[in-house]
């Protein structure tokens, strides 16, 4: 084991004693100290859910990039296992980079991830080249290959950049070879993403590219993945510098899914539609991987580079993840729920059941509909469909200063995630839009809080909304306000820190 690697997990061990537990969220992982970015190596492994993420321990700032880990039996509760990767090697020694991760033949845990290295130029600068390299583990403790790197910048083909060449993901084919994605960029600023294949994981030869871009969807593409599901072939894939299309696309750091069809024999995937991962304000480079009962999990950063430099480095930890989802398609459409095993984790139920409110009674509050750990269900209809309501809102996290609103104006079919007045004190992006397909005024929500977030699930998992909340946690109202008359249905579930037995 290196001197960087010893370090990296003494100063974990030693740090995380100060963090005391009220402090993160309940269910959402967070990074164990330090800085946390893009999950990585999210697989299932020995009997349990791993999740590795893009790690600097050191502070709350993206630094030298290292792999934080930890593990899970119902991907709500997280267990900590020690750094699983540092930068101590010439290969990645400018940091190890985002990957994947999957049981090889032998039964071990086979990782892929980039290593990042800088080289003297001849008039005498400094360039970076990113590689792909390999680690194999026991779940955790990780050796890295001795031939690495295993993708070098020698197999990129012409007209590529050796310095965008990043995030591997890595899955065996049913004809038993190898098959691994890679984000890059073209001599024309665009994202790419190139395939390689091998037939033992190590030894690896460039096929394709695997899916265009021609520009229309930003400009380098990240962290890509690739899976089969019911009945189609799917790719996710986080573009940067993004150009929004009214409300389909948000510009700046974006996730995209794309889906179509994949023939195997050829290696050729045939796109067929494109829409936004999440329409909300914190949601990036999401890994998936598929349970022991062949659901397919999918786990973004709930942050976004956009947003995620407001904070002061000195607090002991940065970041979080996303709710584990259920996708699904449905119509060429990616839908997502919250996992199942969230289910296990409700305790003290409340319903109310047709509740009128209009602006006559101004802002509504309903008993026991509160907290900060919530999972709650709202369905609203119009009270009279000849005279539409104009807006209907619900403010979280709310108390007599602070709160963060969801809107929703029917006439539009627009809603909107708005943390305008949610304590924070920078001038960041706290808004975002979309439009959903219901042209009626009704209005089907999942909202599941989670002490310093929540997610919005809509029309059943069509349309998804994640955002980080900086309110202090003794912010726990929940209010509704409508300018017209609507009726609504609300239950109420609050969410437990462990599993009830």
């Amino acid at each position: 084991m290196s001197q960087q690697l010893c370090d990296a997990r003494k100063y974990e061990i030693e740090h995380e004693k100060t963090i005391k537990s009220t402090d993160r969220p309940c269910f959402h992982l967070s990074s164990r100290v330090g800085w946390m970015n893009d999950p990585n190596g999210f697989s299932y492994y020995n009997g349990q859910y791993h999740m590795f993420y893009q790690y600097h321990p050191y502070n709350a700032a993206w630094g030298p990039m290292h792999w934080g880990h930890a593990v899970s039996n119902d991907l709500l509760s997280w267990e900590y296992k020690p750094v699983a990767l540092a930068p101590d090697e010439l290969y990645d020694a400018f940091g190890c980079f985002s990957g994947t991760a999957m049981e090889d033949k032998d039964g071990n845990h086979l990782i892929i991830y980039t290593g990042v290295v800088s080289r003297k130029q001849a008039d005498g600068s400094n360039k970076e080249y990113q590689q792909q390299c390999i680690a194999i583990g026991d779940g955790e403790n990780y050796s890295k290959y001795e031939s690495n790197p295993v993708i070098s910048t020698s197999q990129i083909p012409e007209g590529f950049s050796v310095l965008d060449f990043r995030d591997p993901k890595i899955w065996k084919g049913t004809d038993g070879e190898y098959r691994c994605i890679i984000g890059a960029r073209d001599k024309d600023d665009r994202g790419q993403i190139l395939l390689y294949k091998s037939k033992d994981g190590f030894h690896w030869q460039y096929v394709n590219v695997f899916v265009g871009n021609d520009g229309y969807f930003g400009k380098m593409w990240e962290c890509p993945d690739f899976f089969l599901l019911d009945g189609k072939a799917v790719v996710i894939v986080s573009p940067q510098e993004m150009l929004p299309e009214g409300f389909e696309y948000r510009n700046g750091n974006n996730t995209i899914c794309i889906i179509g069809d994949y023939e195997e024999s050829t290696d050729t995937f045939i796109p067929q539609a494109y829409h936004t991962v999440d329409y909300g304000i914190d949601f990036y480079a999401p890994e998936t991987t598929e349970s022991p009962d062949g659901r397919r999990i999918m786990i973004g950063w709930m942050q976004n580079w956009d947003n995620s430099s407001g904070h002061d480095i000195h607090e002991p930890y940065f970041g979080q993840m996303s709710l584990p989802r259920e996708l699904k398609i449905v119509g060429n459409r990616l839908y997502q729920l919250p996992v199942s095993e969230l289910k296990e984790r409700r305790k003290d139920f409340v319903e109310y059941k047709d509740v009128l409110l209009s602006d006559d009674a101004g802002e509504i509050v309903l008993k026991d509909i509160e907290g900060r750990t919530v999972d709650m269900e709202v369905e609203i209809f119009p009270d009279d469909n000849e005279n539409m309501y104009d807006m209907f809102t619900i403010s979280m996290a709310k108390n007599d200063t602070f709160h963060t609103d969801f809107i929703f104006r029917p006439k539009e079919s627009i809603v909107e995630i708005s943390r305008k007045y949610s304590e924070s004190r920078r001038a960041t992006v706290h808004q975002r839009r979309a439009e959903i397909s219901n042209k009626e005024g009704v209005l089907k929500a999942r909202f599941i809080l989670d002490r310093y977030s929540v997610e919005i699930f809509l029309e059943d998992g069509r349309q998804v909304m994640s955002t980080t909340i900086p309110t202090d946690i003794d912010a726990k109202g929940i209010c509704f306000n409508v300018v017209g008359k609507v009726k609504m249905n609300v239950s109420k579930y609050e969410l437990v820190e462990n599993a009830l037995l």
